[in-house]
C-alpha cells in the first residue's frame, strides 16, 4: 500500500456551485503511521435488502446439494461467477404474514416480520423494520441514514389487498409502527438526493436539464485534489468519476427519449428508462455510488411490488407476473414462473458483480457489504409464506463466506436471519419479533 503525505478525512466532498460530490474511500484518508489498521476501520460494513415479489418455483430454485455447493440450481445459475460469495437459505418462514391480505402482508412482513393492522385508512400500523434498526446505529455517520428505492412509479392509495391499505405494499421500510418510508423510483431524483446541494429542487433540476454534468461544477476543487493525491488514489478517483458520468449519461438518454416520445406517459417521470431492465440496473448503479461514497450504509430496493402485473416478453413471458404466479401446478405456468425467477436473480447478479468490481479500502465493496435477496412468499399459488426464496451475498478478501446451501430441518423464522445480518454490521439484539435465535450458521465464514 502506498501512503501519501496527505491525509484526508473520510467525509470529504468536492464542492462547487450548487453541488457537492462525496469521494470514495482513498488511501489518502488513512493516517500514515497506522495505515493497515485504519484501512479496516475506515471500510464500514454496509447492509442491503432486495425484494422480489410472489415467491418462486421451488424445484428449479433449490440447489440439490446441501452444505458446500459446487453448482447452483437453474434459477440461480447467473450467480455462478460469484458462487463463493453467495449463500442459499431454504426453509425460512414469515409466520406473521399469514393473514387475509397475503400480498400486502408478504411485502410488509419481509423486513418487519410482523402482521400489519388491517385497515384501509390512515390508521395503519406495522413496526420498525430491520433495515431501520441498522440505520439507527450505522447510519448516524452518513449524510443519509438509509436509502429506499424501487422501480414501481404508481403509488396507489386506499385498499390494495383484502382490506389492507396500499401503504403495506408500497413500502418495505418503516422507521416506526406508524412511519413508513416511501421509496423513490425516479433515478434523477435519487441522483440529486445523493449529489445535489444548494438551491431549490426546481433550480437544480433546471441546471441539470442543460445537460451539464454535476461533476463539471466541481472541476476546480477536483483539480486541486488530484494534484495532491498519490497515483493509486488518482486512479480510484478517475474510476469513480467515470462511473458518476456514466450514470448521468444514462439518465440524460432516458430523459431525451421520453421527451421525444409522441405518446407521453403522464404517470412516468421523464428520467425513467423505457426498458425495465435498464431501470433496475440504473437503480443498482446508484446504490453502488451511494455506498462507494459512504453517503449511506443501509439500502432497501423493492425491485417490484407484490401483485405486480409487469410482463416479461423479453424472456418469453408476455403474461402478467401475478396471474402466472397462480400456477395451479400447470407445467407451462411453472416454467414461466421459473423464467421470471431466473431473470430477477440475473439482475441481482449484476449488482453483486458491480459490488465486487468496485474498489473499497483494502478490498471491494462486496468485501464490506452484505446483501439479501428474497421474497415474503414461498409458494405464490396458495399465498404461502413458508420456505421463502432467500439468497445472501457477502464477500471476504481473506475468508470464504458463501458457496453453500443452508437448509433448515424445520421452518425457521426469517427474523433469525435478520438478527444475524444485524450482528454482521455490528448491531446486536437479543431478539427480534418472533425470532428463536441468531442464524449464525448463515454468516459464519468457512475454513479455506
Amino acid at each position: 500500500m502506498m501512503i501519501t503525505k496527505m491525509a484526508l478525512p473520510r467525509r470529504t466532498f468536492l464542492r462547487g456551485l450548487g453541488a457537492s460530490v462525496a469521494l470514495p474511500l482513498l488511501e489518502s484518508m488513512v493516517p500514515a503511521l497506522t495505515a493497515q489498521a485504519a484501512t479496516v476501520a475506515n471500510a464500514p460494513r454496509r447492509l442491503g435488502f432486495v425484494f422480489i415479489p410472489m415467491g418462486m418455483n421451488p424445484e428449479p430454485w433449490t440447489p440439490k446439494q446441501v452444505g458446500r455447493l459446487t453448482q447452483l440450481s437453474p434459477s440461480l445459475a447467473s450467480l455462478t461467477p460469484h458462487l463463493d460469495d453467495v449463500t442459499v437459505v431454504t426453509n425460512m418462514a414469515l409466520e406473521n404474514a399469514h393473514t387475509t391480505g397475503n400480498h400486502a402482508s408478504s411485502n410488509a412482513a419481509f423486513l418487519s416480520c410482523l402482521k400489519g393492522k388491517r385497515t384501509e385508512g390512515s390508521d395503519y400500523e406495522l413496526g420498525i423494520t430491520v433495515d431501520q434498526i441498522a440505520a439507527q446505529q450505522i447510519g448516524t455517520d452518513t449524510p443519509l441514514p438509509s436509502l429506499e428505492v424501487s422501480t414501481d412509479l404508481i403509488v396507489q392509495v386506499g385498499s390494495c389487498d383484502n382490506g389492507y391499505a396500499c401503504v403495506y405494499q408500497n413500502n418495505l421500510s418503516w422507521a416506526s409502527p406508524t412511519s413508513p418510508l416511501p421509496t423513490e423510483a425516479d433515478p434523477r431524483v435519487v441522483f440529486e438526493r445523493l449529489f445535489g446541494d444548494g438551491g431549490t429542487p426546481e433550480q437544480r433540476r433546471a441546471e441539470m436539464h442543460k445537460n451539464a454534468s454535476i461533476l463539471d461544477w466541481v472541476l476546480d476543487d477536483m483539480a486541486r485534489l488530484q494534484h495532491n493525491l498519490g497515483a493509486s488514489d488518482r486512479t480510484r478517483v478517475d474510476e469513480y468519476v467515470s462511473t458518476v458520468r456514466e450514470v448521468e449519461r444514462r439518465i440524460q438518454l432516458a430523459e431525451q427519449g421520453a421527451a421525444s416520445s409522441p405518446l407521453p406517459d403522464l404517470t412516468r417521470p421523464t428520467s425513467v428508462p423505457a426498458q425495465w431492465e435498464d431501470h433496475v440496473k440504473l437503480m443498482f448503479d446508484l446504490q453502488v455510488l451511494a455506498l462507494q461514497a459512504d453517503l449511506t450504509r443501509v439500502v432497501t430496493f423493492q425491485m417490484a411490488r407484490e401483485a405486480s402485473t409487469r410482463t416479461y416478453p423479453q424472456i418469453g413471458v408476455p403474461e402478467p407476473h401475478h396471474p402466472v404466479s397462480h400456477h395451479v401446478n400447470d407445467p407451462e405456468k411453472l416454467a414461466k414462473l421459473a423464467k421470471i425467477n431466473a431473470y430477477h436473480v440475473s439482475l441481482f447478479a449484476y449488482m453483486v458483480d458491480r459490488l465486487k468490481s468496485t474498489a473499497d479500502g483494502d478490498g471491494s465493496l462486496l468485501d464490506h457489504s452484505t446483501y439479501l435477496l428474497g421474497s415474503g412468499m414461498g409458494n405464490p399459488d396458495v399465498h404461502d409464506h413458508r420456505n421463502l426464496p432467500i439468497i445472501v451475498a457477502r464477500g471476504g478478501a481473506d475468508k470464504k463466506w458463501g458457496g453453500r446451501h443452508v437448509k433448515y430441518d424445520t421452518l425457521t423464522p426469517l427474523a433469525n436471519l435478520h438478527l444475524a445480518l444485524l450482528d454482521d454490521v455490528g448491531v446486536h439484539l437479543d431478539s427480534f419479533v418472533d425470532s428463536t435465535g441468531h442464524a449464525t450458521e448463515v454468516m459464519e465464514p468457512l475454513s479455506l
